[in-house]
């Protein structure tokens, strides 16, 4: 098997996000080009049940946009899914028709599968050690206990405890974090409520993880504010270890600003000022709770199991 070029669109709760990508036949990834729009897709959600008109057509704007640069840098095939937001909203379908028109047929995946395409991009440069992989977006939080072993340039996924829990930093702000700033009571009514939803899956865990991995924009953003990046630089965030001694210092810093003080913060998306707080104690809960003093911040994450995946559908856009 050859190079082919393919194109990842990952449609959630906060970002839509497009990585066009060079695979070859030994499942080496070469990155051509990677974009990110924060969307706010999931915007009220937790209360209407429904998406956004506005929330739809910004996603809806920037799928074409993904879709149109994919062509044009020569993707072969252009693989599009929607998670958190997409599964829970009673205007899923309205939705779905909106991106066919944008020029992306997407698919929305389960939590379950969303786990395991997070699962295998973020392990794509770690194997042969029991891992915790993290991926807290807005709707939803994906933890994945397993191993990633490579066998005769096979990569070969063994999964011991796998789930995908509706906690995600949006879910967690539009909730608990009223204020601006929030109130500590906020904070620690937040703190309660995600450690009561993680608490099943870690005491359903056999085996403790001996690394935990955290992937997507919480846990990058929260990379750069430790590095005290401006602009932000993929590079350095990828294979970072954020202690949480450190998360701990960066989560009260942020909680005791304003949304327009938190908009300034070196490294941080002044659109992802909003949900951060929600996200840092997500993460922090996960950290606690898996008994480890750091997390290793990957670069690589569901963007890169999409394209790694062969059998992910050979065409999800025109």
């Amino acid at each position: 098997m050859g190079t082919e070029r393919r194109a990842a669109i990952d449609i959630g709760t906060v970002t839509a996000r497009l990585l066009v990508a060079d695979v070859d036949g030994n499942h080496r990834v070469e990155q051509i080009a990677r974009r990110t729009v924060i969307t706010h897709l999931g915007e009220g959600l937790t209360e209407s049940g429904r998406l956004s008109a506005a929330g739809m057509r910004r996603v809806a704007d920037a799928v074409e946009r993904f879709v149109t640069e994919a062509r044009e840098l020569g993707a072969e095939r252009v693989i599009a899914v929607a998670t958190s937001a997409s599964r829970d909203a009673g205007n899923s379908a309205e939705f779905l028709a909106m991106l066919e028109a944008a020029g992306a047929r997407p698919w929305i995946i389960s939590g379950e599968r969303e786990a395991y395409l997070t699962f295998l991009g973020a392990t794509y440069d770690l194997r042969d050690e029991q891992l915790l992989v993290a991926d807290i977006g807005g709707g939803s939080t994906e933890l994945v206990l397993g191993t990633m072993r490579v066998s005769g340039g096979e990569r070969l996924v063994d999964l011991a405890l796998s789930r995908s829990i509706d906690v995600g930093s949006r879910r967690v702000t539009e909730l608990h974090l009223r204020s601006d700033p929030p109130t500590a009571r906020e904070i620690d009514a937040a703190a309660g409520w995600i450690a009561d939803e993680l608490r099943g899956y870690f005491r359903g865990m056999k085996d403790r993880p001996r690394e935990m991995v955290a992937v997507a924009g919480t846990a990058t953003s929260l990379a750069a504010i430790d590095l005290g990046l401006d602009p932000y630089d993929p590079e350095r965030v990828n294979g970072h270890h954020l202690a949480g001694s450190s998360l701990l210092d960066i989560l009260e810093n942020l909680a005791g600003m304003t949304l327009e003080q938190r908009r300034r913060v070196p490294g941080l998306e002044p659109e992802r000022a909003s949900v951060i707080i929600g996200g840092a104690l997500i993460l922090q809960a996960v950290m606690a709770y898996a008994g480890l003093p750091s997390t290793l911040v990957s670069e690589h994450d569901i963007l890169y199991g999409m394209v790694l995946d062969l059998g992910m559908p050979a065409e999800a856009g025109r």
